[in-house]
């Protein structure tokens, strides 16, 4: 008996509908996919999939159906079947080779293997009442309030559906320009950049996913230099990605130390002047800080826009491997490389028949998705009907190499490169070519860069991406993206008993065994440095093969994202991973060749600079202040004097109003109070812990502004607006009352910093510690706070402005 019989009239019934009948049918749905499911086992049939105890967390948390008390009720093999099945609805409506019930079948066989995984939004939203598949959007943002608040609008409506989010500012007039119609000043694009930031701090994208932004200026704005510093401080615009917007002409300025000239957007007129070589300085320096801003190279991504009669381009999605007009979305999926190798001869090598299989039926399940997507917009339906842009890219990368014996940092690796994405993207071209020839070409053909004489159409203006894979990786098994292995062997923590668990990469540990090298101990001792670099103990031929991102130099990785880059339609998502002791000079370096080797864009990190940028930039600005720097030598606590004056802050949180105390001496700041509900309550006894905790602080000579620093924008899940600033918490709102009174107090022009503190605070371990070595234990309290996932306590990488959990798929942009 065919386990679909009796699915497809259920399946139109889901996508009439809508509302609580939606919900209703996909209860049933689902039910009747868990009799099919029995019935299958029944007959013996194996639906584990592969998927590993990571990916199956993954799933539980972020991609399974749930009920009204976040309850998972679905299984992993449930989803695969209603993708599959919403999917395919889309063949329906074409005269094509395969039926519903044959579709059902080829997408079902083609997921559940891990072979290609869609998107994150078409796997959480397909079948279900949501229904936006999207991942990717650009929105424009035009010179006036009407234009920018409508953006502010769209974005919530977006991260809501579960999608990103990425604009140009560049359009909106500078800082201090004079706006004719009320006679007032302009703010300027990074204040409004701010508003943006508030709104999406309020939206938990789709109850899933984290609203995300990619915020991009021209390099010829007039205030590009406050745009390039804007995120100094690693807490400021905390939902954005950004990038500066460069031309090929200002490119060769900086190389010949050139000035270059701005342009006022509003009217198109000369605003001066500034020196190129001055500018990129500037944005290598701070993107050595702290790995913003990276650079999209605007003249490369608009020399292959497939549509040029309909618009230049000027942004990208908040990786950045999505270049859209505005408008815009894209539906985006991975071929899973590490399941494309045959061993037909002993030696293992790559299966370029069923490579060509997979990558034509993954080009016609992208182009059904949009067939099947409910976009957030009308105007997004129909920019996106009219291009019908896919991204089908690739995952798995650093483990085909290993599979195959590669080093990933040669000239074989980047001519492979090379070969293997030629072959896709032809393939993928051909497929799409394919469905034109069922479907028609996308609305735009006519004056597209396809339309030439002799050449047959094509159903989708582009058709390859390569997008970084954080989370689908995960779930497939493999490596993330083009990216090398982030490392061989790590500690995971096991919740269950509350230890360790050591995991091993898969290939390595076959080889390890095989070669007769393996034992736990070296285990531990690889997890311990990170690298098996320097291990004599490993052969050299293993090591020369099994290198990981800090093995490899920066000049490496530029080259392996343009050797993909060639044959790439929108853009390559990579992040090129320099070490701690990289200088600015290694940076500026990787740049420019960079631009020179063809890429459109780039992203750099630096190791630990995100990490520790808040206190090394902290201790040098205290420097140069009369207060000094953190104390070096113990300092005693001052006794609190009999009278202190002060002032009390409301904000208002979600749990209720906070009132926030804040005394000072002659020296400064010396003492905070908070008052929140009732005494004794929970969250009372929470805020009076943090503000005795400060107040121990401020006592032993930390500044006000490091301790407003670790408390700001720490979230709960009760939000809330006070005074126009959102308050992600009760920390929060405590740091913002601190924000509030070092502003206070800077106005007034205090003749001292220095901060005091009180009698009264109970002796503790912290205030040991802190009398010993204040600034060890600040520095602890520091690292405490980046490296480690919230989720799970993994160890968190940093790719595409993003940091993302390897282990359980939490992500943050």
């Amino acid at each position: 008996m065919c386990p679909f019989v009796g699915v497809l009239c259920t399946s139109f019934l889901g996508f009439l509908l809508s509302g609580a009948e939606r919900i209703y049918y996909l209860k049933f749905r689902i039910e009747v996919g868990r009799k099919m499911i029995e019935m299958e086992r029944e007959e013996g049939v194996d639906r584990e999939f592969g998927l590993t105890p990571n990916a199956r967390l993954v799933l539980e948390k972020r991609y399974l159906c749930k009920d009204k008390d976040r309850n998972v009720i679905e299984t992993p093999e449930e989803m695969f079947k209603r993708v599959a099945e919403n999917i395919a609805i889309g063949e329906t409506k074409y005269q094509g080779p395969y039926s519903f019930d044959g579709a059902v079948r080829a997408f079902y066989k083609l997921i559940t293997s891990l072979e290609f995984v869609p998107n994150s939004p078409t796997l959480m939203n397909a079948g279900r009442e949501l229904q936006q598949l999207s991942a990717c959007f650009v929105l424009p943002i035009e010179d006036s309030i009407d234009s920018i608040f409508q953006a502010i609008k769209e974005t919530a409506l977006i991260h809501k559906s579960g999608g990103g989010t990425g604009f140009s500012f560049s359009r909106i007039r500078p800082k201090n320009d004079v706006v004719k119609s009320t006679k007032g000043i302009s703010s300027g694009p990074v204040s409004f950049m701010n508003s943006f930031n508030a709104a999406t701090e309020t939206i938990k994208q789709g109850g899933t996913r984290r609203g995300a932004n990619m915020g991009i200026l021209r390099v010829d704005h007039p205030d590009i230099m406050e745009f390039i510093t804007c995120k100094a401080d690693n807490n400021a615009l905390n939902n954005f990605n950004i990038s500066v917007a460069v031309t090929d002409d200002f490119m060769r300025a900086v190389s010949e130390d050139e000035e270059y000239e701005l342009i006022n957007p509003h009217g198109g007129e000369p605003a001066g002047t500034l020196n190129a070589g001055e500018v990129f300085d500037k944005m290598v320096e701070m993107a050595w800080r702290n790995g913003e801003p990276g650079i999209i190279f605007l003249d490369a991504i608009n020399r292959t826009n497939p549509t040029p009669h309909i618009g230049a381009i000027e942004s990208t999605n908040p990786c950045g491997e999505q270049p859209l007009l505005p408008y815009e979305s894209c539906n985006l999926g991975s071929i899973n490389l590490a399941k494309h190798i045959k061993r037909d001869s002993g030696k293992p090598e790559i299966d370029w028949d069923k490579l060509r299989d997979n990558v034509h039926l993954s080009v016609r399940f992208l182009d059904d998705v949009i067939e099947m997507n409910e976009f957030p917009l009308p105007v997004i339906r129909e920019k996106t009907i009219a291009n019908r842009k896919i991204g089908l890219g690739l995952m798995g990368w650093a483990d085909l190499l290993y599979n195959l014996g590669i080093p990933y940092n040669s000239d074989m690796a980047l001519g492979f490169a090379d070969e293997l994405m030629s072959f896709i993207d032809d393939e993928s071209k051909e497929a799409s070519r394919e469905l034109a020839r069922e479907r028609g070409a996308f609305p735009n053909f006519s004056g597209s860069i396809y339309d030439q004489q002799g050449e047959a159409s094509i159903r989708n203006s582009t058709t390859t991406t390569i997008a970084p894979t954080g989370t689908i990786s995960i779930i497939a098994g493999c490596s993330s993206g083009i990216e090398p292995a982030f490392a061989l062997v790590y500690r995971r923590a096991n919740v269950l008993d509350n230890d360790e668990m050591i995991e091993v990469n898969p290939v390595f540990e076959r080889v390890a065994k095989d070669m007769g090298f393996y034992s736990s101990d070296l285990m531990d001792l690889i997890a311990e440095q990170g690298t098996i670099h320097n291990i004599d103990q490993i052969p050299e031929s293993v090591r020369r093969i099994f290198v990981t991102a800090h093995d490899i130099t920066p000049e490496w990785h530029v080259k392996m994202q343009a050797a993909f880059q060639k044959h790439v339609d929108n853009a390559v998502s990579k992040t090129v991973n320099f070490p701690n002791s990289a200088t600015v000079a290694d940076v500026a370096k990787v740049y420019m060749m960079a631009f020179e080797e063809g890429c459109k864009g780039i992203t750099i990190y630096r190791d630990g600079s995100r990490d520790h940028q808040v206190l090394s930039i902290a201790r040098k600005e205290k420097e140069e202040r009369e207060d000094g720097d953190i104390p070096t030598e113990p300092k005693k606590k001052r006794r609190r004097p009999d009278v202190t004056k002060g002032t009390t802050t409301k904000i208002r949180t979600g749990c209720g109003n906070l009132y926030v105390t804040i005394n000072e001496d002659e020296h400064g700041p010396c003492e905070l109070f908070s008052q929140l509900g009732k005494t004794g309550g929970c969250i009372a006894s929470q805020t009076e812990a943090i503000s005795r905790l400060i107040s121990l602080a401020l006592k032993f000579g930390v500044p006000i502004e490091d301790i407003r620093d670790q408390i700001r924008h720490i979230r709960c899940p009760q939000p809330s607006w006070s005074n126009g600033s959102t308050v992600c918490s009760c920390a929060d709102g405590i740091g913002l009352a601190i924000d509030g009174y070092i502003k206070e107090r800077d106005e007034r022009k205090s003749p001292s910093l220095f901060p005091g503190g009180i009698e009264g605070v109970a002796e503790s371990d912290l205030e040991q510690d802190w009398e010993i070595d204040p600034k060890k234990v600040l520095s602890k309290r520091l690292a405490d706070i980046c490296p480690q996932c919230p989720d799970c306590s993994g160890m968190l990488e940093f790719k595409e402005g993003c940091v993302c959990c390897p282990q359980c798929g939490f992500t943050k942009c």
